[in-house]
């Protein structure tokens, strides 16, 4: 099989090396082009990035020239696929150039996740959206595919199997979010030490936003949203890596505690019956131990080594009395990697299974 040549525009930002990263020796796709500011343009990748992963540089990436960001550089270093770790701002109008260009985007961005001809995809969840890359192939020549919010994405992954089996009507969801979800320069060092943070900017409207059109239906025409109550609460806390999640269910039908961890640990989705190289074998990993998730010691959870920090790890499962049908629990999803560049490499992994790119 012949690599898919990809480019990675952002490739300097915390999310940008996460791709450098989960890219190197990937078996489908090649990194033929690394993108970023004009500041960076023409100096070697090493020299342009702040580097702040815990792995080295790949060999061979960090000698490459940073080139512009633009559907013609991309096109000369003969990039297919592009993905888009930008600023919302710049992603807003650079990404519907290299649609319209004629390439392939997967985008971790905001910009157009709620665009009624964008899937908005989680493989696990609602590979079936991708449907729609077919309309915007005939109408654009090229495509974008954007992946969540970094919240959206742990809680919709714990929420399909629960919603598939006994139904949902209200989500409540108060979270702890790491450091790096905000960009390495995102929190000063003496606004979070020895604090936490109530309130994170939009964050609570992307994440009820989100899971409704992940949760809800592609018809062929356009994206329906799911029927589900949700809120949402989100604090910044002092983690580095590691979205912490406590949620609240209120189920259609009644279920057991037992009943919930036992769909939880069961199932699986589109791309472990494809055995997609970044594929989890589970998806969900249900803790029995009264004190887990926890960050430190269950962000790199998933298996093979390629899917470590791809599956969500649900505990502490249990009744909610205060609510009709109610189920509670905590959950801890990798920001960066099942967040971001993880899920994104998923979608593009997906597009290749399906022979779109």
């Amino acid at each position: 099989m012949s690599k898919v040549r990809v480019g990675i525009l952002g490739s300097t930002g915390s999310v940008g090396q996460r791709y450098v990263s989960m890219l190197k020796d990937h078996p489908w796709f090649d990194v033929a082009a690394v993108s970023a500011s004009e500041a960076s343009v023409g100096k070697k990748y090493k020299d342009a990035a702040k580097w702040v992963l815990d792995k080295e540089i790949p060999e061979g990436i960090g000698e490459e020239e940073i080139i512009g960001a633009s559907p013609s550089e991309m096109k000369k270093a003969g990039v297919e696929l592009v993905f888009s770790a930008l600023p919302s701002d710049a992603a807003k109008r650079l990404e519907m150039e290299m649609v319209h260009a004629g390439l392939g985007v997967v985008a971790d961005t905001s910009a157009h996740r709620m665009d009624p001809k964008v899937p908005l995809v989680i493989p696990e969840v609602n590979f079936e959206h991708l449907e729609a890359v077919d309309k915007q192939v005939e109408e654009t020549g090229g495509f974008i595919v954007t992946g969540p919010n970094c919240t959206t994405i742990g809680l919709a992954i714990s929420l399909k199997p629960v919603m598939a089996s006994f139904g949902l009507k209200r989500v409540l969801v108060s979270t702890m979010q790491a450091l790096s979800g905000a960009g390495y320069f995102g929190v000063p060092s003496m606004a979070i030490l020895d604090n936490l943070i109530p309130y994170i900017k939009n964050e609570e409207e992307k994440v009820a936003s989100e899971l409704l059109k992940i949760l809800g239906e592609y018809n062929t025409e356009r994206f329906v949203d799911a029927k589900v109550r949700v809120g949402a609460s989100c604090h910044r806390v002092c983690v580095l890596d590691g979205h912490t999640e406590a949620v609240f269910l209120e189920t259609s039908e009644g279920a057991s505690p037992e009943d919930v961890a036992k769909c939880m640990t069961e199932f699986v989705g589109e791309p472990q019956r494809l055995k997609l190289p970044s594929a989890p074998e589970r998806p969900i990993i249900v803790r029995s131990e009264p004190d887990r998730p926890q960050p430190r010691l269950d962000r790199l959870s998933g298996t093979p080594e390629r899917a470590k920090g791809m599956s969500t790890v649900v505990g502490r499962v249990r009744k909610e009395s205060a609510l009709d049908n109610g189920i509670k629990y905590v959950l801890l999803s990798h920001n960066t990697i099942r967040g971001a560049a993880g899920n994104a490499i998923l979608i593009a992994e997906c597009l290749k299974a399906k022979g779109i790119i």
